[in-house]
């Protein structure tokens, strides 16, 4: 299933709502699930009642409905299916330019973004005067991204106003449907929800200022709209290997990274099993892989401009594009600093 989150117009403002790609459209599910109920002769109330209750429209709460909830979307979608008429039913599905897209999980409890290609490390550390770290070989480590900074496929990234320039970073992304503490390796996939495209923007000259005294990313990482998800949260079942899956990266239209997941040195049960040793993780946090193997444009000497575009296509799980400007001044009279 291919999962979304978006908001529609009301009178009372946006409003979230949770939906599954469909062609050129999107099926809202709890409305989905509501026709079914319906369907079976449920009252009005019950309905209103259930529906809300197992497909919310909060991809986290919905994500914490597990299995039941994910099964009672497929069978809303199943009998929507053996009748394409029913698509017909007043919100059920919208079409794209009624609707404004959102990253599918728009307020992840946390993110984690790891170190896992060592193609990626053996590129850039030396750029810095380095060997890779004898302690990256025994330790899948990670920095906690800003869960407020995050952006969505289509979006426009807009340079924080103390980079000149930014950074893409290409990853992969693995979802946490089941939470736990003490998690073993050899059972962690069983955790896993679902994948998605990330797209780690990094404004380099601060962050290098701030790992320089040795802390951070933060600034360099944590701005608006500069950890981008998507363009759809696939769940687990849609990818029978994570670690065979092509990436293509362009920017501009050109190729600048070509690779494959199965170049990963640190698996994302490894991160899962380490970073839930005496800590306990919870439904909706985000790992992120770290970059691909040439899957920046520090790795060659290139950093993106205003205006550039970067898309990021992986196997089954799309392609996620998103456009990098320098925000207008809000006073043309006065100069962004």
């Amino acid at each position: 299933m291919k999962l979304v989150s978006f908001q529609i117009k009301t009178p009372l403002g946006a409003h979230l709502r949770l939906g599954v790609l469909d062609g050129l459209g999107v099926i809202d599910l709890q409305q989905a699930y509501a026709h079914r109920l319906m369907s079976t002769g449920m009252s009005p109330g019950a309905v209103h009642r259930i529906s809300r209750a197992v497909v919310p429209t909060n991809m986290v709460s919905f994500i914490e409905g597990g299995d039941l909830s994910l099964d009672a979307v497929r069978d809303a979608l199943s009998w929507i299916a053996a009748e394409p008429d029913r698509k017909s039913a007043e919100g059920i599905v919208y079409r794209r330019e009624q609707i404004t897209m959102l990253a599918p999980i728009p307020r992840p409890p946390l993110i984690r973004d790891f170190m896992a290609f060592e193609e990626h490390l053996r590129n850039i550390y030396p750029k810095l005067g380095r060997e890779v770290p004898e302690e990256w070989y025994r330790l899948p480590v990670y920095y906690k991204g800003n869960p407020a900074s995050v952006g969505g496929d289509g979006d426009v990234v807009y340079f924080p106003d103390y980079a000149d320039e930014l950074d893409f970073e290409f990853e992969l992304a693995a979802v946490i449907g089941r939470g736990g503490c003490d998690i073993a390796a050899e059972t962690a996939a069983n955790h896993i929800y679902g994948y998605m495209i990330y797209n780690d923007f990094s404004a380099r000259a601060i962050q290098m200022r701030e790992m320089s005294v040795g802390l951070g990313p933060a600034k360099g990482k944590d701005f608006v709209g500069g950890h981008v998800f998507g363009p759809y949260l696939a769940t687990a079942d849609e990818i029978p290997d994570p670690y065979q899956l092509n990436m293509l990266a362009r920017v501009n239209g050109d190729t600048w990274c070509q690779s494959n997941s199965s170049s990963m040195h640190w698996k994302f049960e490894d991160m899962i099993a380490h970073a839930s040793r005496s800590e306990e993780i919870w439904p909706g946090e985000i790992f992120g892989s770290g970059t691909v193997g040439w899957g920046s444009g520090a790795e060659r000497g290139e950093l993106l401009q205003s205006g550039d575009s970067v898309a990021l296509t992986v196997d089954r799980l799309g392609t996620l594009t998103n456009k990098v400007q320098k925000r207008p001044c809000p006073d043309p009279g006065r100069k962004a600093q």
